[in-house]
């Protein structure tokens, strides 16, 4: 997996950490202060980035929390099925399938450069260029 280490403190809203093995972004981040019998805490509401379910996490504010190593890549468009789109990478010219997102199920055509995104070894359209 590629993951790194960073702390629970330092998260912020629009960043990327991972829940449930599951890579999310940051949409909420609450900060509560230090009680009586303990540290601070955090709580990180996210939503995920190939599921779009919202999760969260609460956790101390000194702990390790995953952050994925996100990848964002320009391919083209090859071939569209019902379901899945067959990419190739305008980089290495690696050529690979993709689920089609539902938003841009009509804008998919042959030809067409779209950005995607290598997370944690799956990969997800973006957006069409252009």
């Amino acid at each position: 997996m590629s993951v790194r280490p960073v702390a629970a403190g330092s998260v912020k809203e629009g960043s990327y950490i991972v829940i449930d093995d599951e890579p999310c972004r940051v949409v909420e981040v609450a900060k509560s202060k230090p009680g009586k019998h303990g540290a601070a805490k955090i709580r990180i509401v996210a939503i995920g980035i190939f599921d779009d379910v919202k999760r969260s996490l609460v956790s101390p504010v000194n702990a390790r929390v995953e952050a994925p190593m996100v990848s964002k890549r320009k391919g083209q468009v090859i071939f569209v099925g019902d379901d899945v789109a067959q990419l190739m990478d305008l980089e290495t010219y690696a050529t690979f399938e993709v689920p089609v997102p539902s938003e841009l199920r009509g804008k998919l055509v042959s030809g067409v450069e779209v950005d995607y995104w290598e997370v944690m070894g799956r990969r997800r359209i973006v957006r069409v260029r252009g």
